[in-house]
């Protein structure tokens, strides 16, 4: 019968939507007002009887769990609990739900629950190998499983309803009674002690939660195995141990998924994925490990989200980590033929991801995978070195001594062969670097720990090769001569970044700043730069990356380019305002600032010595030219010294051949060439003007007119007497090479198909250093590195004014850095030359170098 009461509506308890909810969480919070008590006539006293009550409520209790709800009324059922708790009655009333639900479960849910616990179920659970088929164990797993949810579906249910009829029994006497729980807490409860802690079956002392834990477990394993389970029938399961929980205080560390199950899984998983490890570690190469581990973790992560709790997912992810990753890391990665060597080595781009993604779970500085890198590219870098010795570079384009430059031979002379590989070198050792950037990009997601790694991996292999500073200003001065010809603006950018990485793995960078000043100085007065923007352009970035005292001297070489633009243009108006009557030569004259350019273009040598420089006898045209623009350039220009270098330049010679007596052909008539030669090819041309017919000059008789250094003459003669195209003198006796004992003479058969001819202006190439030059060039920089070495120290110390030696040596080397790496030798060394010189002393009297004072 359903009533209207105070604004309240009775519900049918067989509707399906009854206050829910609770999931093990007590009663519902929220106030609930009594109802209001409305008199009618013949209505018997509500405040009696209370076996009538009970009576009531535990006929109501049995029809819900019979799902017999749809004669009962929630009002009149509310009204019989209100009044037993109204008339102080609420403990029996507790007692009486508690005593029913109890004596429900031992008559009619402990005997359905007995039934499912069979022997085939627990042996599941002891050795699953007993079961016949892996379809039968599902079977009877599943069975169990379903009985076993229905059935508590069925109490949560009936629970829940039971709470809704209870309400004011939680409020009016529950609520205020410290050692008692909301009727739901006690009654949901009552399935944990009376079903999941008890042994139903005499054959075991498991529990039927040990069971139900021992098939979920198996049913998990199976699906681990690829067979199919019913996740939703094990997610049930596992909510059901969610919301039940150790005791009725229901602390949420207390649900029995947390207490009991989620320990058993972890250790099953443990176990599983152990035994899978070692198994793959017998059965499989490292890609298949990697590919079937990040499987097991995405059938883990969905696994989490589907079938069991997520709050589970870090644990059972991290035991993965630890059987399937770390423990077998170190094995797999260095499997060979299928190892990170290998996968680097065949840019194998998924395998590395994976790997990567895994390293990065177990390990955030990535160890592993860093180490085996760098000891990589140190390997590659090496065997680029290597490689050099065995690879042939005897033929390719190059500029030849005696085919002149840019001219192709067949073969390319020792000089060209040295370049040509200090060109390969660092085209290898570039592209290994975008090997190692793409593996970077695309598998390592751009690591700054990885980055960091390949950057000292790379440092340390170009910095063990000897020549890496030479070969790196090689690489550069190609491409600035030759290589970014044709090239787009975009391309060009591309080479000069490539050539600013390189220089910045370079420690020795002082050394490439004089490999690079020497170079840089023969492309601008030989005219072999491409672009002089360009030249600009890299300049710029070098300064951004190593400061302007890198760079202050090659930015004076284009000032002084530029003044001496400036200069000749008005040389030539001045002459032509003079207008003297004499006949005027063309003259372009490049002013070089001593400090900003090389000691070899400077005119100075080894063997004449530091700051003395070359001098040469010129012809009287040229000592007029000269003295006629030195009168020039000092008219406004007090105090400075112009010396003239030979050593650079050239000058176009107009010579005339005499026609041959009985000879055919252009022999026959005379010939006027242009010859374009270096300075000293000038001056020595000049001397077979007065030279009678037939007459001839020796090494020694034109080194002595002319006042030329053996070397610079044995060039010069090289250029005029030998090359092919421009052999203006003969050579006696005829060969490749000048020696000092040749004798030369005009060449009065001379011919060529070109009115213009260049004579090739010899060592202009810039060529990889021999043993004894590059000893030269070494002991030349050590020099300049102890002036370097003392200049910080006394920066240093007078700054300080007392340091300790090892403050002072680690300060030495971290402000050195960016230059060179000083030798600690070098150092101590400086510092005693400095004590000598008494800028630093010593306070201790006994001499030992353990603190020094600065001497103002």
């Amino acid at each position: 019968m359903n009533l209207l009461f105070d604004g309240y509506i009775s519900r049918d308890l067989g509707h399906d939507n009854m206050i829910s909810g609770r999931g093990g969480s007590g009663a519902r919070a929220g106030r609930i007002r009594p109802p209001r008590r409305i008199v009618r006539p013949n209505e018997r006293d509500e405040g009696g009887d209370f076996e009538a009550c009970w009576n009531m409520l535990k006929e109501a209790l049995r029809d819900i769990h019979q799902k017999n709800c749809s004669r009962l009324s929630f009002e009149e059922l509310y009204r019989a609990a209100y009044k037993i708790v109204l008339k102080k009655k609420g403990e029996a009333l507790y007692d009486r739900v508690k005593a029913f639900e109890e004596q429900w479960f031992a008559d009619h849910v402990i005997p359905k629950i007995r039934d499912l616990v069979t022997t085939s179920l627990i042996n599941i659970g002891v050795e699953r190998t007993s079961v016949t088929s892996v379809n039968e164990r599902r079977q009877t797993g599943e069975k169990f499983l379903k009985g076993l949810r229905d059935t508590w579906e069925d109490h949560n249910m009936s629970m829940n309803m039971t709470a809704d009829i209870l309400m004011y029994l939680d409020r009016g006497y529950s609520h205020l009674e410290a050692q008692r729980v909301p009727i739901f807490a006690t009654t949901i409860a009552l399935f944990r002690d009376h079903i999941l802690r008890s042994c139903l079956n005499s054959n075991t002392k498991d529990t039927v939660i040990d069971i139900l834990i021992s098939v979920i477990l198996d049913q998990i394993d199976m699906e681990r195995e690829g067979d199919i389970i019913d996740r939703n029938l094990v997610r049930s399961c596992s909510r059901m141990l969610s919301c039940l929980y150790e005791t009725e205080e229901e602390s949420e560390n207390d649900k029995l998924y947390l207490t009991v199950f989620e320990p058993r899984f972890l250790a099953n998983s443990k176990t599983y994925y152990a035994a899978e490890g070692k198994k793959l570690l017998r059965e499989s190469d490292a890609g298949t490990w990697l590919r079937h581990t990040q499987q097991r973790l995405n059938e883990e992560i969905d696994r989490c989200g589907t079938t069991i709790e997520l709050e589970t997912l870090p644990k059972v992810t991290e035991t993965i980590d630890q059987e399937l990753i770390v423990a077998h890391m170190s094995e797999f990665l260095a499997l060979e033929g299928s190892g990170l060597r290998w996968m680097i080595d065949n840019d194998k781009i998924d395998e590395l991801s994976i790997l990567y993604r895994l390293i990065s779970r177990v390990d955030p500085k990535k160890t592993a995978l860093r180490e085996i890198l760098q000891h990589r590219v140190v390997e590659l870098g090496l065997e680029i070195e290597k490689s050099l010795k065995s690879t042939d570079f005897s033929s390719g384009h190059g500029e030849g001594e005696e085919g002149g430059e840019g001219e192709k031979a067949k073969s390319l002379n020792p000089a060209a062969q040295q370049t040509a590989a200090a060109v390969k070198w660092v085209d290898d050792v570039l592209r290994l670097k975008d090997k190692f950037d793409a593996l970077w990009t695309q598998c390592f997601q751009n690591d700054l720990i990885i980055q960091s790694a390949l950057t000292k991996s790379f440092s340390d292999f170009i910095n063990m090769f000897s020549r890496c500073s030479e070969y790196v200003s090689l690489f550069i001065d190609d491409n600035l001569k030759r290589g970014i010809k044709g090239k787009t603006e975009a391309e060009v950018d591309v080479v000069l970044e490539k050539a600013i990485v390189l220089i910045r793995y370079l420690q020795d960078r002082d050394l490439f700043q004089t490999y690079y000043q020497r170079h840089l100085a023969r492309r601008l007065l030989h005219g072999k730069s491409e672009s002089h923007d360009v030249e600009k352009q890299i300049i710029s970035r070098m300064k951004q990356e190593m400061g302007q005292q890198f760079t202050s001297k090659f930015e004076g070489m284009f000032r002084d380019l530029a003044t001496s633009s400036d200069l000749s243009s008005g040389y030539r108006d001045h002459i032509r305002n003079v207008g003297d009557g004499a006949k005027v030569i063309d003259l372009n004259i490049n002013v070089l600032t001593t400090n900003y350019w090389p000691p070899e273009v400077m005119g100075r040598t080894a063997q004449i010595g530091e700051g003395s420089r070359v001098t040469c006898e010129y012809p009287p045209e040229v000592h007029r030219l000269q003295a006629s623009f030195e009168q020039f350039y000092l008219t406004n220009r007090n105090g400075r010294k112009l010396t003239w270098i030979g050593t650079t330049g050239s000058a176009d010679v107009k010579c005339t051949f005499p026609a041959i007596p009985g000879k055919s052909g252009p022999l026959s008539r005379e010939r006027r060439y242009e010859i374009n030669v270096p300075t000293f090819g000038m001056v020595v041309l000049l001397l077979f003007n007065d030279l009678p017919e037939g007459e001839s000059l020796s090494f020694e008789e034109i080194q002595a007119k002319t006042n030329i250094s053996t070397p610079d003459l044995m060039r010069t003669l090289t250029a005029i007497a030998v090359a092919p195209k421009s052999r203006v003198l003969t050579k006696e006796p005829l060969s490749k090479s000048v020696k000092s004992t040749d004798k030369f003479s005009f060449n009065a058969s001379f011919q060529s198909k070109t009115i213009r001819i260049k004579a090739p202006i010899i060592n202009a190439v810039s060529k990889v250093e021999d043993t004894s030059e590059r000893k030269k060039t070494e002991e030349k920089n050590n020099q300049t590195r102890a002036h370097i070495v003392d200049a910080a120290v006394v920066r240093i110390m007078k700054s300080r004014k007392e340091l300790s030696h090892s403050q002072l040596v680690s300060e030495v080397l971290t402000q050195l850095s960016g230059r060179f790496r000083p030798e600690v030798s070098l150092i101590k060394k400086r510092i005693e030359d400095l004590i000598a010189r008494e800028y630093l002393e010593r306070p201790d009297e006994d001499g030992m170098p353990s603190l020094y004072r600065y001497v103002a």
